[in-house]
């Protein structure tokens, strides 16, 4: 595999990452355009909506457990 490639290991932490981008945007509000900010409400649903369906599958944890720049630290820095 080539290490520039994204892989399934790295499908979690890019999307906290997203999450964390449009938490950050809802919250200036007052800065934001009011349709932007709703835009970002539903992203922000739809995201949560796919990061809910990982946890049906154990195949994202063990590759994130495998992988060797995750471990477990990932686990236990998001409480887990």
């Amino acid at each position: 595999f080539s290490c520039g490639t994204p892989n399934l290991a790295m499908v979690i932490p890019a999307m906290d990452h997203i999450d964390t981008v449009f938490t950050n945007g809802i919250i200036k509000t007052k800065t934001l355009h009011p349709a932007l900010c709703a835009a970002l409400c539903i992203a922000k649903i739809t995201l949560n909506r796919y990061y809910s369906l990982t946890d049906k599958f154990e195949t994202y944890r063990i590759a994130m457990v495998l992988h060797p720049s995750y471990k477990l630290d990932y686990f236990t820095s998001a409480g887990w």
